[in-house]
């Protein structure tokens, strides 16, 4: 009699193993797709590329600078068009999912910029991204960069 209830209980669990979406792996492409996005931001402003930076930030864009400061996106196209950045590594990426329209990128990174006087930025920064679905797509909406002592 034991088995015979069981049963109906075995096909149950069969049945729900197969009909559960997997989220962890539309949360992996997400995460990867925002990551790369994040990535894409400091190559157009490397490239002085103004046009995918515009197509890419929201219109009220607002970041808070390694010193502290906060600009909006016209700043951040300025500083693409005059190619303050000279060149990057991006490493140690991560994502935190806050709602199915909102993503917070976060990594690390090292940049290369004018020496002397016209260093505008440290070395080294961990820096924060906040993405945000607009019309279907990802935008970036708010950024901040905060210097690392080059032993964090």
């Amino acid at each position: 009699m034991k088995s015979a209830s069981a049963l109906p209980i075995l096909i149950l669990l069969c049945i729900a193993s197969f009909a559960q979406p997997t989220p962890p792996a539309q949360a992996d492409l997400l995460s990867q797709d925002l990551i790369a996005k994040s990535q894409s931001l400091m190559q157009a402003e490397k490239s002085k590329n103004v046009q995918a930076l515009k197509n890419a930030i929201t219109d009220d864009f607002r970041m808070v600078s390694s010193d502290g400061k906060e600009y909006g996106r016209g700043e951040l196209l300025g500083t693409a068009e005059e190619g303050a950045l000279r060149d990057f590594m991006f490493y140690a990426p991560q994502v935190t999912s806050i709602d199915s329209d909102s993503a917070l990128v976060t990594y690390n990174l090292i940049v290369t910029m004018p020496e002397g006087d016209d260093q505008i930025a440290p070395r080294y920064q961990k820096i924060s991204d906040l993405w945000v679905r607009q019309g279907g797509e990802w935008r970036l909406k708010f950024q901040q960069a905060t210097p690392l002592r080059p032993i964090d």
